[in-house]
């Protein structure tokens, strides 16, 4: 089949990679232009240097628009794929080829629609992310689900894990869709709406630590927030702490959340939860932390003493 891809980053980029080597004839890539939003500076693989060696024609745009439809119908395609395409493709785009889009997206649809899914599943404690393949439709990430490929989330898995074992099914789960759309199979499942989530995107107040949070929340939280994504991060006497290494304490500590409490084996327990005054709770188990300067110290080094707290915002020494 003739077939028109609008991606971008690394998703994009192994999507193209994929449709490159399979039977398909790619006759037009779409990208967006290069950003500075710290979430699309990484996993930032070029769709469009790939395509340009490749001799594929590249339209570069922020969004689709008129001006596009031309290069659309002159590339004449059977089918359109999206891949971490980053805004709303209209339906004079995403209806133009005789067999419709198939819109590629790092989530079990119907919930976590929407901006970076795999980081707000892992800090609600989901079981399993996953890519959904469905065909395009006026609401976005809500048309007829094609394909899903689940993943497990193992206990101590980052983001970072869950986007090397979701990547790897982009490529795969793009061309299996292909093959059934090519073979005429028609009557995908559509999405339960009663069951659908969409997300924003996030920005640093995202990655502010809340310590009224349990303990393994803000476990979570850390490691939804692991490199080379903006790390969770509190104050200490008016410093920003960039929490890289934590666990859920071993024994349970009663006070006010935020607490530099204990030491407990080279970790610094911080108390945590909005219940944490009863002291039935975990604490939060700091292993490593980064100042804004880079310099990364276990947190036994930089909390020589107990006592003070560890705020959400700034706060006069």
């Amino acid at each position: 089949m003739r077939v028109v891809m609008f991606g971008y980053q690394t998703w994009g980029h192994r999507t193209l990679q994929a449709l490159i080597d399979s039977e398909h004839e790619v006759t037009l890539v779409v990208t967006h232009p290069p950003s500075d939003h710290a979430y699309e500076r990484i996993w930032s693989d070029s769709v469009a240097d790939l395509a340009a060696g490749r001799g594929i024609p590249v339209e570069v745009r922020d969004r689709p628009d008129d001006s596009l439809l031309g290069a659309l119908k002159a590339a004449a395609p059977d089918v359109i794929v999206a891949t971490n395409w980053r805004t709303w493709i209209p339906p004079e785009i995403y209806e133009l080829p005789r067999l419709g889009t198939l819109n590629v997206h790092d989530s079990l649809l119907p919930a976590y629609a929407g901006f970076s899914p795999l980081i707000w599943a892992l800090i609600n404690g989901e079981p399993e992310v996953g890519v959904t393949a469905h065909m395009m439709d006026a609401e976005l990430d809500a048309g007829d689900i094609v394909l899903q490929r689940p993943v497990p989330v193992g206990p101590r898995d980052t983001t970072t894990d869950l986007f090397h074992k979701t990547l790897a099914l982009f490529g795969p789960i793009t061309v299996d869709g292909l093959a059934l759309i090519a073979a005429g199979k028609t009557g995908w499942a559509p999405q339960d709406r009663s069951k659908a989530s969409f997300f924003h995107k996030r920005s640093e107040e995202d990655s502010r630590i809340d310590w009224t949070w349990t303990a393994e929340e803000l476990d979570r939280l850390i490691r939804a927030q692991s490199d080379p994504y903006p790390n969770a991060f509190a104050f200490h006497r008016g410093t920003r702490l960039r929490i890289v290494g934590a666990s859920v304490s071993e024994g349970t500590y009663g006070g006010t959340p935020g607490r530099i409490f204990i030491s407990e084996g080279d970790a610094v327990v911080i108390v945590a939860g909005a219940g944490a005054r009863y002291g039935k709770s975990r604490g939060l188990a700091l292993e490593r932390v980064r100042l804004d300067d880079g310099t990364e110290l276990p947190a036994a080094s930089y909390f020589r003493t107990m006592g003070g707290y560890l705020t959400s915002h700034p706060v006069p020494n």
